[in-house]
């Protein structure tokens, strides 16, 4: 089926439905295995379980760096060379993020899920003209763009008085020589207004272009007062114009400095500007059999990886 020679067909399943997800950092890693419960009278039973988590320390998870395991309703922690019990079971439902996060009795749950919390993604800004980022909002200081934009132009003022605004005026005259943002405050409220040179007067946000409007969405993103641990950028060049690509790949290293910046693109524009920067390490991903692989990777170029068992 592989090499075409003969239809794709089904075949017989020879092990239970999973779902398995993981990553690990410099401090701890973690894993989860989400499967189907056993068929039963509840009309839940095509709701995802979860039947296995791990937190470990080090690069991958090994017997000897485990710290928090969870198999079905049990879960055990690390206690000197063995291990505690805990008595009360977690539903299949609950994870040990929302259930055992106690900074006395289980410090690495805590620790672990305020890092992830930090995580940051960007893949959801709108910029049509119902989009919530042409709208005025409420005049509160903002260190974090929300997922949407509503609130461009608090965390663009935020980012004036308490932020980078050198690299921030920068990031917007590398884009559009001579332009600058202006944010005007009314009964409580913020708006954002943009001037260019040649035009009488400034542009509303609610009259910016698409890719406009969705570039200065990036740009209060990367510049916030409050850098995470990671960003994610999803399709970044969607509605921007080619030109503005080599900017933007420019603003994503600037930001680079301040967090890991992970970019999913397809812009072979905006790929091989990043990979101008030292610092940048390409993946290319490719479909074989309608599944995504890691092109040229093999078995043994694989990075040391483990799951644990359910």
């Amino acid at each position: 089926m592989r090499t075409g020679e003969v239809p794709v067909q089904g075949t017989a399943r020879r092990h239970p439905v999973s779902l398995k997800l993981g990553f690990s950092a410099e401090a701890f890693g973690y894993a989860i295995d989400l499967g189907l419960p056993v068929p039963g009278l509840s009309m839940f039973d095509r709701e995802p379980r979860i039947k296995t988590e791990c937190i470990w320390a080090g690069p991958f998870l090994r017997s000897a760096n485990a710290l928090v395991e969870r198999r079905g309703a049990r879960v055990r922690r690390r206690a000197g060379r063995g291990w505690d019990l805990l008595e009360e079971p977690l539903s299949a439902f609950d994870s040990l993020f929302t259930q055992l996060a106690d900074p006395q009795r289980m410090p690495e749950v805590m620790q672990l899920r305020d890092y992830i919390r930090c995580w940051r993604f960007h893949d959801h800004f709108r910029t049509d003209m119902a989009a919530p980022a042409r709208l005025p909002c409420l005049a509160i200081r903002t260190p974090v763009l929300a997922n949407d934009g509503h609130d461009l132009a608090a965390a663009w003022q935020t980012i004036v008085e308490v932020g980078d605004v050198a690299g921030l005026t920068g990031a917007v005259d590398d884009a559009f020589p001579g332009a600058q943002v202006r944010i005007d405050a009314y009964d409580g409220r913020l708006s954002l207004t943009f001037q260019q040179p040649g035009l009488l007067r400034p542009l509303a946000a609610t009259e910016l272009s698409d890719g406009t409007l969705r570039y200065l969405l990036l740009i209060a993103a990367l510049y916030t007062p409050r850098p995470p641990p990671l960003l994610v950028l999803n399709e970044p060049e969607t509605s921007l114009h080619p030109d503005l690509l080599p900017a933007l790949a420019r603003l994503i290293i600037a930001a680079s400095v301040r967090s890991q910046v992970w970019v999913v693109s397809h812009a072979s524009r905006l790929i091989a500007a990043l990979q101008e920067a030292p610092a940048c390490h390409a993946i290319r991903l490719h479909k074989e059999m309608s599944q995504t692989r890691v092109l040229g990777q093999g078995l043994l170029d694989a990075p040391a990886w483990c799951w644990p068992a359910r």
